[in-house]
């Protein structure tokens, strides 16, 4: 089984690389998976929350989408992660503007992808917080969006933008995109708000929110200082094991859906 997982949420701080990174390492080192994760974000988080120095990193994401190398050459293991990552750093930005120049611009990451696909069971890219053409292609190459959502005021119009974009590409650019599911981060349970929130979820959405929940915890929060996902970091605490619990549910989810 191969699946191209989009982690996407225009709003920032929902916790989309906190989710890519930790997503990657559990579906490598719990669930056995062969798994590569794509940084798409000019801010190069993911890359250093997986270990990795971005300003070191010789090739990234912005030359594979520019055509200059092939994905291959630019794959670097995130050996403690158990996974292969393709980096990103701030050169990611110019490619904004020249995807534009190019044929087929929405079409640049599938296309990359398309070449090393079959060497992986779990390809997860780590969207910018924008509705922009890097996520647009994130979009178009994959095979399911996974959002994050905090539990917060504004949650639910936020997520009516994205489920907007998503139709779009997929009536235009990926008929095959789907929504893998809603994934409720940094939740607090004392907090009525997040409660209400999550209840509103669940009622607009029944089959599309994991019923995995990502709880507010320290030890997520200072995982990416030390370059290591959560699992690694401390994998007894309750956010590591909530991001295995949900690599868990995705395995046995996107088993059940047809190739």
């Amino acid at each position: 089984m191969n699946r191209i997982i989009a982690v996407t949420n225009q709003k920032g701080g929902v916790g989309k690389t906190t989710t890519s990174v930790n997503l990657a390492a559990s579906l490598a080192l719990s669930s056995g998976q062969r798994v590569l994760l794509v940084d798409l974000d000019p801010q190069g988080n993911a890359t250093m929350g997986s270990g990795i120095d971005k300003t070191q990193v010789p090739l990234s994401s912005y030359e594979v989408l520019t055509g200059s190398v092939r994905l291959s050459e630019a794959l670097v293991p995130a050996e403690k992660g158990g996974f292969d990552l393709l980096p990103a750093n701030a050169d990611l930005t110019a490619a904004e503007v020249e995807l534009l120049n190019f044929k087929m611009k929405e079409q640049r990451l599938r296309l990359a992808l398309a070449t090393v696909k079959g060497n992986y069971d779990y390809i997860v890219i780590d969207c910018p917080p924008s509705l922009s053409m890097l996520t647009i292609n994130a979009l178009v190459a994959a095979d399911a969006a996974l959002i994050p959502i905090q539990c917060e005021y504004y949650a639910l119009e936020g997520l009516s933008a994205l489920l907007k974009t998503i139709d779009s590409i997929r009536s235009h650019l990926n008929p095959g995109l789907r929504i893998g599911g809603l994934l409720r981060t940094m939740f607090d349970p004392r907090n009525n708000l997040a409660n209400q929130v999550s209840a509103q979820l669940l009622t607009h959405f029944p089959k599309q929110v994991y019923n995995t929940v990502i709880p507010r915890n320290v030890r997520l929060a200072e995982a990416p200082s030390h370059g290591l996902p959560a699992t690694l970091y401390d994998k007894t605490s309750r956010g590591a094991l909530a991001y295995t619990a949900l690599a868990s549910e995705i395995v046995r989810k996107e088993a059940a859906v047809p190739a």
